[in-house]
């Protein structure tokens, strides 16, 4: 008989608590959700009051049987899942899915699994609150709804296995429509005035607040500049306090995360749960900047020790929104005073970033002192230079912690440097003065962590919805992280030095990105659609509105079943009216311009594959057939130009031959790529397929070759399907599509056919995982697969004989 049965969520968390609780505790693990919508149309009985129907999902059944014969021999079950409403809906699932009796049930919440809050949750039980539960319902049911209904009208207007989502659409129409107005952005120069002096051996610099729109005027303003004296005509000193930023919540920490570690949204929470479940940090969905009393103590504690008592500043801070629950908390350390959580490297890194700015918000102000010196020019009245510098008086919070900044973001508040001794009326010599053309920037494409601070401040999502949002845009292939060079751009120089001007022409790149959010035509045909016919899905305002009914059901003001059924009237009535919309209407096609050389129609169309031009129509009766070309990354269907397409045609190109076969330079779904003996090469990035030539052609195909060479440590005539490779990480073994980790202490050079398909069987299937795109697997795949199985099989028996021999 066991006494007491506590249900968590995850195994890593059971692990964790019941090292904390006694032997009359067992803890067992849901693995998530038991419970779901099924996949069929019959999931939502939308007549009768959008009643759902929930089934346990088949890699559950086991779970729940084996959950369900333990509750019976228990005598009080702690369902202990997440303090949330997903939590909440999986302890009522759990509920529901195990048949449990009321009086031997106990709903347990915690916000981080320290022995202290375990013990103190289990002496404070409360019932499922409905109210949390029917707040997850709804979104559930209402993202089921507008993707079920929704989905279908786009697979017949524009194309099949496309999907829309209420949240995933707008922050799909944010990313297309940041990229419009990069596309629209005309940038305009103009020319910012810089000087160096010399003061004393060391370097002053400054510069003139105005700019100057042309090249004649920053000429005109240098001319009057020759000759000149300078001279220290004032001295500002301004005292400033610098006050730290708060606590983490989830939407700063995945930004902070980006900015400082380079960590994608997906990687940050995962690593942040293992941290959780783990002990170490507390819980990591929250929009709360809140911090406990306890941990406000134990972080004053940690600056009292480590810096001293003139370090130490208790704050509160309060979250501006109106619907964070102020009585959960930011993220912080469980324990302040540990200052190494973990072995894993990430893990580690995380935690020392989150431990940095907790402490940090509990420290006193940075005082500065900041010094503005005005320097005025003999030849010019009415122009000064001003010279700026900071001295760090008292480094407060700065000796902890400085928060990062976005691309976007001014830089002002970063720490200037230092400014040489200067006094008023003292004459400084210029070293050099120099004119240097500007050009304005548009606004940066967004990051996985700005678009999840833009989705936060229009309200958009909530803690625990930005990480799928973002790797769900990215697996339906609307949206594509990526890095892309820049362009040569040239810009002007004016040097003032000895008295003499002379002018220089530069060249900077502009436009590099790196890690950044692209919308694919896909996104901007599919954005385009759902903005003339489903205004209200895509609205901004209305999706926030949604968010905030959504918080209303969870406080117990509003009934779920009313707030989905006015969404869904006018939602409905366009689905059907939509029936009426012409399908060429939307397909994102556009006639381009004509060829010159052959008067034939060049059109940009969004094909199976992607988006491609056409050259010319298909002719019946010569049997004529039009010229396809992909286009390459960076181009849109709505933006490129007849002059691009028409170079798009120039591929393939037989770029010449090698080992008596063709080498031919083309674009494919993946990029440029070069074709040879049947065999794909895929040029790099420093490569253009136009104008690669053959020897350029010849490395990379022996490079290739000698890569693969070098990467085969291993191969068995028996089983050619089995491998030892040599990979990015270390040898591996592959068995058909699986890769196997080599356990230490063996060498892969000696590994047998047998060891390899043993350690095969014992690795699990790997799930897919968040943020890359799964390939669905062809026919002849499949094949494959079923042959390497077999294959498999085949070895294994040849191989167990043999050792009977």
């Amino acid at each position: 008989m066991i006494k007491n049965l506590v249900i968590v969520e995850s195994p890593a968390k059971a692990k964790t608590i019941e090292g904390y609780l006694g032997k009359d505790f067992v803890v067992k693990s849901s693995f998530g959700h038991v419970r779901d919508l099924p996949k069929d149309n019959n999931a939502i009985d939308i007549e009768h009051g959008f009643k759902p129907t929930y089934v346990v999902s088949s890699d559950k059944r086991e779970v729940v049987a084996q959950l369900k014969k333990l509750a019976k021999e228990a005598e009080i079950v702690w369902l202990a899942s997440d303090d949330d409403r997903e939590g909440e809906a999986i302890s009522w699932h759990l509920t529901e899915a195990l048949n449990l009796n009321d009086q031997k049930t106990r709903r347990i919440v915690f916000r981080e699994i320290t022995k202290n809050a375990i013990i103190n949750a289990i002496s404070t039980p409360r019932g499922i609150d409905m109210d949390l539960v029917n707040a997850q319902q709804a979104r559930r049911i209402l993202d089921r709804i507008v993707g079920f209904e929704l989905s279908p009208v786009l697979w017949k207007k524009i194309k099949t296995g496309l999907s829309a989502g209420r949240v995933q659409s707008v922050a799909v129409r944010l990313v297309v429509e940041r990229e419009r107005e990069i596309d629209r952005f005309n940038a305009e120069a103009s020319f910012k005035i810089t000087a160096q002096f010399d003061v004393q051996g060391k370097t002053l610099e400054a510069e003139l607040p105005a700019r100057f729109k042309t090249e004649d005027e920053a000429q005109t303003f240098l001319q009057k500049c020759v000759g000149a004296s300078y001279t220290i005509e004032n001295l500002e000193k301004k005292p400033l306090k610098r006050t730290p930023a708060p606590p983490f919540t989830t939407s700063t920490l995945q930004q902070e995360a980006s900015r400082k570690l380079y960590f994608s949204v997906a990687q940050t929470m995962s690593i942040a749960q293992r941290l959780y479940e783990s002990g170490k940090i507390s819980y990591m969905r929250t929009d709360s900047l809140n911090l406990s009393d306890e941990a406000i103590q134990g972080a004053t504690k940690e600056i009292q020790r480590s810096f001293g008592e003139s370090f130490v500043k208790q704050r509160r801070f309060k979250t501006k929104s109106a619907s964070a629950q102020e009585a959960h908390e930011a993220i912080r350390p469980t324990d302040f005073s540990q200052m190494v959580a973990s072995s894993d490297r990430n893990e580690q890194r995380l935690y020392e970033l989150i431990w940095k700015r907790a402490i940090a918000s509990q420290m006193a102000d940075a005082e500065i002192e900041k010094t503005t010196a005005t320097i005025g020019i003999s030849t010019q009245a009415d122009q000064k230079l001003q010279a700026t510098g900071e001295v760090i008086k008292f480094e407060g919070f700065l000796k902890v912690y400085i928060e990062s900044r976005d691309d976007e973001d001014s830089a002002d508040e970063d720490v200037k440097g230092m400014l040489p001794p200067l006094s008023i009326g003292q004459e400084v010599s210029l070293r050099q003065m120099l004119a240097t053309q500007r050009y304005t920037r548009p606004a940066a494409r967004y990051t996985e962590a700005s678009l999840v601070k833009k989705l936060e401040e229009m309200g958009i999502g909530r803690p625990s919805t930005y990480a799928p949002t973002i790797s769900t845009i990215q697996k339906r292939g609307y949206v594509e992280k990526d890095s892309r060079d820049g362009k040569e751009r040239p810009y002007q120089v004016l040097t003032l030095k000895n008295d003499q001007i002379s002018s220089q022409q530069k060249t900077e790149i502009t436009g590099a990105e790196k890690a950044k959010l692209f919308p694919t035509d896909m996104a901007m045909v599919v954005n385009d659609f759902l903005v003339e016919h489903f205004p209200n899905v895509i609205d901004y305002s209305f999706t926030a509105r949604v968010e905030a009914e959504f918080d209303e059901i969870a406080h117990g003001q509003k009934e779920w079943e009313d707030m989905l059924d006015q969404f869904y009237k006018k939602f409905h009535q366009r689905i059907e009216s939509s029936e009426s919309i012409s399908r060429a209407d939307v397909s994102g096609a556009r006639e381009i311009g004509t060829d010159p050389a052959t008067s034939k129609t060049v059109l940009a169309k969004l094909g199976r594959f992607g988006p491609y031009v056409q050259l010319g129509e298909e002719n019946t009766e010569t049997g004529e057939k039009p010229l396809y070309a992909s286009l390459r990354k960076g181009q849109f269907l709505e933006t490129i130009t007849l002059e691009d397409a028409l170079e798009l045609f120039k591929l393939p190109r037989v770029v010449g031959t090698y080992e008596d076969k063709e080498m031919t330079a083309a674009i494919g779904r993946f990029g440029p790529y070069i074709r040879h003996n049947s065999k794909f090469y895929s040029l790099p990035k420093t490569l253009d397929p136009l104008q690669v030539t053959a020897q350029e052609a010849v490395n990379l195909i022996e490079a290739k070759r000698k890569a693969d060479a070098e990467k085969t440590i291993k191969t068995f005539s028996e089983n050619e399907e089995v491998q030892v490779l040599n990979g990015r990480y270390g040898p591996y073994i592959v068995v058909g599509k699986k890769n196997v980790k080599i356990p230490k202490g063996k060498e892969p050079q000696d590994l047998t056919l047998q060891e390899c398909l043993d350690l095969a069987e014992a690795t699990p299937e790997k799930k897919g995982r968040g943020g890359f795109k799964k390939k669905e697997a062809s026919p002849t795949a499949a094949k494959k697969t079923t042959k390497a199985k077999a294959g498999t099989k085949k070895a294994a028996t040849k191989s167990k004989s043999s050792t009977k021999k």
